[in-house]
């Protein structure tokens, strides 16, 4: 099986800037967000469909006070 082009759980997170925890939150409760390949136990995310989400919507700024 060829599993070029998909990242672990925790490289995805970490290429969305965001934890692991609001990844499967996003999976679950966002229709359009890409649903990862299950091997197993391990979930695998392709990362072109998580660059083009991500294209699509963009992170949000944080403000300081």
């Amino acid at each position: 099986m060829d599993l070029t082009g998909y990242l672990t759980s925790d490289e995805a997170a970490e290429r969305l800037g965001i934890n692991r925890q609001s990844l499967y939150n996003l999976a679950n409760r966002s229709p359009d967000f890409p649903k990862p390949k299950k091997i197993g136990r391990t979930s695998l995310w392709p990362k072109g469909q998580l660059d083009a989400w991500r294209a699509q919507h963009p992170k949000r700024q944080t403000t300081k006070k």
